[in-house]
């Protein structure tokens, strides 16, 4: 009878914990961007209205490495709520660490960033490139370029 009532308690707990998950994941839309200083990142050049599909920041040592500690900021405020502290996913939303570390993983992150998620009227991700801008964007792919794992 005991590991009846315990089971009830623990299907229970269970249900109420998938639904906070998926009302948590229908309230995306509903957390503002925290800004984030990028002054100290170059601008992105002529075309930094056209969101760019690699990262600009890898070309120089000192630019990227100082795009990945504005990254870890920008991370930290608008991201980690959903995908982890310093990126480590609890299972639910993407583990960004492993994402592709090439051009190809630049143009889906970049893209997911801009855009954000919907899927049958919920938001996964909001978008987050009018808000945050397209250099905090690739200062938060410069992070988690360093926070890469196979």
């Amino acid at each position: 009878m005991f590991y009846r009532a315990k089971g009830l308690v623990l299907l229970a707990s269970f249900a109420v914990a998938t639904g906070a998950v998926a009302s948590h994941l229908g309230a995306q839309e509903d957390i503002p961007a925290q800004p984030v200083d990028t002054s100290a990142l170059p601008d992105l050049g002529p075309d930094q209205e056209r969101w760019l599909t690699r990262n600009p920041y890898r070309a120089d040592p000192a630019t990227y490495a100082k795009a990945q500690q504005v990254g870890q900021e920008a991370f930290a405020k608008n991201c980690s709520r959903c995908h982890g502290p310093n990126a480590v996913s609890a299972g639910i939303f993407p583990d960004l660490r492993y994402l592709d570390p090439r051009e190809a993983g630049d143009v889906w992150f970049i893209s997911r960033f801009h855009h954000g998620l919907k899927r049958d009227g919920k938001v996964l991700m909001p978008p987050l490139g009018e808000a945050l801008g397209q250099k905090t964007g690739w200062a938060i792919r410069s992070w988690l370029d360093a926070r890469h794992e196979k």
